[in-house]
């Protein structure tokens, strides 16, 4: 079988499988985030952390609920960290350093997974179960109860109230991120991931010198750093590692887990607001989305230029040779659209165009399906800009949903749309113009700019993967990509639920023969065309500097 022929059975087999858990799973999310009920073990957390799950929240209440606690996270994972070396099951590792210490937690807490340390060498297994662990869990829940809120905020009216965060963020990790990373780590402990809390042991001789491994809690770390969208890896080399991913049905087993959520939260905003069609539109434009970028990035890797990749077969450097070309790139373009960060192979030593294609599928916002819940409510925002943009063009009032998008709404819109580039392109400024954070760089030229890009590209938009070569355990590095990390995460959902609350107190308006179809594949291509061109406008001369420079160089 050809290696072209390989990857696209895979992308067709991936597929499939997503077409038959969208709905049943879609269903599903929307009963839980419907029910008026609450299981026992969930009334006694309730009970714990002093919460009411029955009393509903206008946006303020629920941001400052988010907020408080994803500070709560952040603060409790810095002291693990930092107190690290009097820890029990430590491994003998010592307490982490101050900024590196609120670089790791404010990449976990805002669910980016982003690292500046070698997993295995620097966290024992308190830190990792307890700390880096739970924030997977947490963080991806948080995710979710912002998206739920927004959706209430289509499908309410004439009220403030967007429903209750503990209660979302309560159902979110206990129905339904805990039941499928169980079953998801037993399938990944059966395929050979490692599970277990053994210490540092030899495992033999590499040129003299002994090589020694640590164990973990593996399997079930790995699940759930897929399923919520969050990276990260227990090892240095992430996903590409065999005791994190031992063979090609298990890495396309992790992509379909990375997809899972993010698919079926389409399906749940078309139950919830009383539309399916509307959830088929959202879902067409992701999978548009995604596809095109599968098959591009194929398509660069797969080319032919020159004796050394007509006898790999393609562009293999920095690719496992268990994965192949086809393999790594559906990983690599999946790990991109969505927040998830985690790699099967290295995105620095993709072509020059490839590397390029990662970067922008962060940069389009991660919404093509995106992470769990903000690749939904990213999405629901670009509708809102498309909506309004085809308002423009027909001369009528924008509506979607039944909602007019008025003058408050598109700000809110707009701000959302403008945080993050302002983020990725100012810090990376600063960086390229100080002289300091360029000695960071391995590499010259057009790919050391593209280095310090991809770092901020994906500290802002919360996705957590590196173009390996740059030396980012350093102080300024350290902090201004923790910094770029929180307010990437927060700031935008200030204005989600700022949306959420303004479209909530509306009035529906009804239907006309003027409305426009927002269901229709015409408004999904509209979609998909907002999208592209707001990115290209936003990003193209930094990336013309960067991998579109080495792409046409080489």
């Amino acid at each position: 079988m050809s290696p072209v022929l390989a990857g696209v059975l895979q992308l067709l087999a991936l597929m499939a499988a997503l077409a038959l858990a969208h709905v049943p799973l879609g269903n599903y999310l929307a009963r839980v985030y419907s029910s008026p009920k609450h299981l026992r073990v969930e009334k006694w957390i309730y009970k714990g952390i002093g919460a009411d799950p029955d009393t509903e929240m206008r946006w303020p209440a629920y941001l400052r609920g988010v907020l408080a606690f994803s500070l709560a996270g952040v603060l409790f994972l810095y002291l693990l960290q930092r107190l690290q070396g009097v820890l029990p099951g430590s491994l003998g590792f010592a307490s982490i350093d101050p900024d590196q210490a609120f670089n790791t937690a404010a990449s976990f807490v805002a669910n980016t997974n982003w690292q500046s340390y070698y997993g295995e060498q620097a966290m024992g297994h308190v830190v990792q179960t307890a700390g880096l662990a739970v924030q997977n869990f947490v963080s991806a829940a948080v995710g979710i109860a912002v998206a739920v809120a927004l959706v209430r905020g289509f499908a309410r009216s004439r009220t403030g109230e967007l429903g209750n965060f503990w209660a979302d963020l309560v159902r979110g990790v206990v129905r339904v991120l805990v039941p499928i990373a169980a079953v998801g780590a037993v399938i990944l402990v059966a395929c050979g991931v490692i599970q277990n809390f053994s210490g540092i042991h030899e495992v033999g001789q590499f040129l003299g010198a002994p090589q020694q491994w640590n164990g973990g809690a593996v399997a079930s770390q790995e699940v759930i750093k897929e399923l919520g969208t969050n990276g990260g890896g227990y090892f240095n080399a992430n996903s590409a590692h065999p005791f994190e991913n031992p063979t090609p049905f298990t890495n396309l087993f992790e992509i379909f887990l990375i997809l899972l959520i993010p698919v079926a939260l389409t399906r749940t905003f078309g139950v919830m607001t009383g539309s399916v069609r509307q959830g088929y539109a959202i879902l067409g434009t992701m999978a548009t989305i995604w596809v095109g970028f599968v098959a591009l990035m194929m398509w660069t890797e797969f080319a032919h230029q020159g004796p050394a990749l007509q006898a790999a077969g393609g562009a293999m450097e920095g690719k496992e040779l268990r994965f192949g070309i086809g393999g790594s790139s559906l990983f690599a373009v999946t790990t991109t659209l969505t927040s998830t960060g985690a790699v099967d192979s290295f995105h620095s030593s993709y072509t020059g165009l490839g590397g390029g294609i990662t970067m922008l599928g962060m940069m389009l916002g991660e919404i093509a399906p995106g992470g769990v819940g903000s690749g939904l409510y990213g999405m629901l925002v670009m509708a809102v800009v498309a909506v309004f943009i085809a308002g423009l063009m027909v001369g009528r009032t924008p509506e979607y949903l039944g909602k007019k998008i008025g003058t408050r709404e598109i700000k809110f819109a707009a701000c959302y749309i403008l945080i993050t580039p302002a983020l990725v392109l100012v810090f990376t400024a600063a960086a390229m113009a100080l002289p300091t954070p360029g000695d960071s760089m391995t590499n010259s030229g057009a790919h050391g700019f593209s280095e310090i890009l991809y770092a901020y590209t994906s500290a802002s938009n919360n996705n957590g993967s590196a173009f390996a070569g740059l030396n980012a355990d350093t102080q300024w590095f350290n902090s201004t990509l923790g910094l770029a990390m929180l307010l990437g995460r927060f700031v935008p959902m200030v204005f989600v639920l700022a949306l959420a609350g303004s479209l909530a107190r509306q009035q529906p308006v009804p239907a006309t023969a003027g409305t426009l179809r927002t269901e229709k594949p015409l408004f999904a291509g509209l979609l998909v065309g907002a999208v592209l061109i707001i990115t290209g406008l936003t990003y193209f001369p930094a990336l013309a500097l960067g991998p579109l420079a080495e792409g046409l160089a080489a």
